[in-house]
């Protein structure tokens, strides 16, 4: 990488740290330029406008979010244990998480009613993260691993209303043991919608 690429990737880096501790709406332009020791002009000259750094920053999180849970999960075979593996990367990354912050949730409150190109990107990743998880489900059922009348849709809705449970009492209340009722929570939902009669063959 040339010294401006690199120069990029560095102001990125911090700027998604402080994204990830104030909001994509906390990122300016003045708070960057300080912890970056730059003028706000020489962080300017990497990005057009704050909100092409925003949707940068974004990208970057989503970027990272891929290659720490989705990527490695679809080395796993089609079934439980790809479901298995993309909730438990998942609830890794919500470990680390709990002392940074989320940018998809802390995204949905700051932009659930603000309209623009940074709602629709955050919108558009979230659905993407959904849609791997439905096709995921959709997998298991065909495979015979989960029963055949399971509702794919209210499953993913369940697995997601565990992971923001446990930013509430992880991050907001800071409850201990938040994790592994996490864990324990998704065990229970596969033990609900497991086939039983096809995984004691």
């Amino acid at each position: 990488m040339r010294k401006g690429e690199l120069t990029r990737a560095a102001i990125l880096d911090v700027a998604l740290d402080l994204s990830s501790r104030d909001g994509l709406e906390g990122l300016t332009i003045g708070l960057l330029a300080d912890k970056m020791n730059m003028s706000k002009s020489g962080v300017f000259a990497h990005f057009g406008s704050r909100e092409d750094l925003q949707m940068e920053v974004l990208k970057l999180y989503h970027h990272r979010f891929e290659q720490e849970v989705f990527f490695p999960s679809m080395k796993e075979p089609r079934g439980i244990a790809r479901l298995q593996s993309m909730f438990a990367r998942w609830v890794k990354r919500v470990s680390v998480e709990i002392a940074s912050g989320c940018i998809y949730i802390s995204g949905a409150v700051e932009y659930d009613d603000r309209p623009g190109p940074i709602r629709e990107s955050l919108v558009a990743m979230v659905q993407a993260w959904q849609g791997a998880l439905l096709r995921s489900v959709q997998q298991s059922i065909a495979s015979g691993d989960l029963k055949a009348g399971t509702d794919a849709q209210q499953m993913v809705y369940e697995m997601y209303g565990l992971i923001l449970a446990l930013h509430h009492d992880a991050r907001f209340l800071r409850v201990p043991g938040s994790i592994e009722r996490a864990q324990r929570g998704f065990e229970r939902l596969i033990e609900s919608y497991q086939n039983h009669a096809t995984s004691t063959e």
